[in-house]
């Protein structure tokens, strides 16, 4: 098959599930086409199964803000006329279904009909989607899809609960390579972080609100307190410096580093001993697997997709959001017991291999098989 994908290029879950996605499908024979503004962050390698094509955005005096869906649409009506591109997927409704719905209309009048597949990854429908500004057009692009998915049970519920559907929902969660967790570290590697008998506790986040990264620097004090421990911060984001200064009001800076935006994720997480995940809210918790695939047991909220992840008892413990007294409880009782912390470990590693992608992207497969043939027949 011939297919375009269309994601933000970001560091986000979504647009590191999309270009995932589309180098394994690459990798099974397929030609694929990514159709964004930016190349995505994890798209290193382009080869002949893989291009990238960049939509421009050209700046008018005329608008206050630049119009990037009429851009995208015009780019999807080109690049598959000139590539003959079989089946767009999208992740996003907004702007993504939307312009594509648009593409989809101005290539009819041509003869030539392409369907469209629209992944809900979350924002889209519990934080921009359910505005009264956006409800309508929302709406329209899912109902308008010509299949939809969502990357949880719990995703589903809200789309259905948040907005008059009449398009199907297949769930099909996120993903992640299994092959690329299978470490060769060395314990000299480990000390760079941290002494030998400091716990590590890490934090993977876009340090938003939304993420509740004071919860993770109160969770960590009051382990830090009963053993001696680490905290290692990743990413960048607005509550950075709420963060730097909540660590030194608690006297722990010293036993906190901030990595920022690494790129070496997979060695902070081989050497990680719990992880934390507090949010708000969140559709999946990829953060959360990804950790779980480094044998990492995950103390969280109990919000969202996240228990459709880390499995209560199992890989790690589910709170209530804002419960951080029991979240550190759960977390003291793991790192406190050496065998029971080695049987969370164990247990994470297992459980992760319900997501690797080799069993979730022929679901996709076989989504924009039925969804082809379905509109052959139309």
């Amino acid at each position: 098959m011939k297919i375009g994908i269309v994601c933000y290029p970001t560091f986000g879950g979504s647009g590191v599930v999309a270009t995932e996605l589309g180098l394994e499908l690459s990798k099974r024979g397929h030609e694929i086409h990514f159709i964004t503004y930016n190349q995505p962050v994890r798209l290193e390698l382009l080869s002949n199964n893989v291009h990238y094509h960049e939509v421009n955005v050209p700046e008018y005096p005329l608008f206050h803000y630049q119009p990037y869906e009429l851009a995208l649409s015009s780019k999807l009506v080109d690049m598959v006329k000139l590539h003959k591109i079989e089946i767009l997927h999208v992740h996003y409704a907004i702007p993504h279904a939307y312009a594509a719905y648009m593409a989809k209309k101005m290539l009819q009048e041509e003869g030539i009909y392409v369907p469209i597949v629209t992944t809900l990854h979350g924002t889209d429908i519990t934080l921009v989607g359910s505005h009264p500004f956006y409800k309508p057009a929302v709406t329209f692009s899912i109902n308008k899809s010509d299949a939809v998915t969502t990357v949880s049970q719990s995703l589903k519920d809200d789309t259905m609960r948040l907005f008059d559907i009449k398009n199907n929902i297949s769930v099909v969660p996120n993903f992640i390579d299994l092959d690329k967790y299978n470490h060769g570290f060395t314990d000299c590697q480990r000390g760079m972080m941290a002494n030998d008998d400091e716990k590590i506790i890490t934090h993977i986040s876009n340090l938003r609100p939304v993420k509740r990264v004071q919860d993770v620097i109160e969770v960590f004090y009051n382990i830090q307190k009963e053993m001696p421990a680490k905290l290692m911060l990743v990413g960048e984001g607005p509550e950075r410096e709420k963060v730097e200064n909540h660590c030194q009001r608690l006297g722990i800076l010293e036993k906190v580093i901030f990595f920022g935006r690494s790129n070496e994720i997979d060695k902070i997480l081989c050497f990680s001993d719990l992880f934390l995940l507090p949010s708000q809210t969140e559709s999946f918790g990829l953060a959360a697997l990804e950790a779980m695939a480094s044998g990492v047991p995950v103390i969280s909220s109990n919000t969202g997709g996240i228990p459709e992840v880390n499995i209560h008892g199992v890989s790690g413990y589910l709170s209530n959001v804002g419960d951080i007294e029991d979240m550190s409880k759960n977390a003291i009782h793991i790192l406190s017991n050496p065998e029971l912390l080695v049987e969370f470990k164990n247990n994470a590693r297992k459980e992760s291999l319900n997501f690797d992608l080799h069993n979730i992207v022929p679901k996709y497969e076989a989504i924009y098989e039925d969804t082809m043939a379905k509109c052959m027949v139309l």
